[in-house]
């Protein structure tokens, strides 16, 4: 199963607060045989949030435990041909996604993964991508 950025956030927001939310919820009901997965570009979201916080110290620490518990997924050589179909099929359809999220949404698709997201609105337009949603509680 892999893990957008937005589920990984939710996870650090809810556990400055005590732990408890939408996403810790979901959370609780995934299997918990190890294989959460986050492609290295919702690693690259999360860096660059920590380089903007405020706290950046505080977040990083944050990030990084949250990181131990991640399986990470790199893309592989055929990586650019799911990523090239996704996006010329939302461009064709005038469907706009960001850069980012075709990328995550790509690795998933490659691996037959699904993917966690709070942000069901940026990737339920990407062809042959199964979604797990749940809503964030902001």
């Amino acid at each position: 199963m892999h893990v957008d950025t937005s589920f990984l956030v939710d996870l650090l927001r809810e556990a400055k607060r005590g732990g408890t939310g939408p996403a810790h919820r979901l959370l609780d009901q995934l299997p918990a045989d190890g294989s959460m997965t986050a492609s290295v570009f919702v690693l690259c979201e999360l860096e660059v949030g920590v380089r903007l916080a405020a706290q950046s110290t505080k977040e990083k620490q944050a990030v990084a435990r949250l990181q131990r518990g991640l399986r990470v997924m790199y893309p592989d050589s055929s990586f650019p041909e799911y990523y090239a179909a996704i996006f010329a099929s939302l461009e064709r359809g005038g469907a706009r996604v960001g850069v980012m999220d075709v990328a995550i949404a790509a690795l998933a698709v490659q691996e037959k993964a699904p993917l966690v997201t709070g942000n069901a609105k940026h990737f339920s337009r990407i062809p042959g991508l199964e979604l797990v949603t749940y809503r964030p509680g902001r």
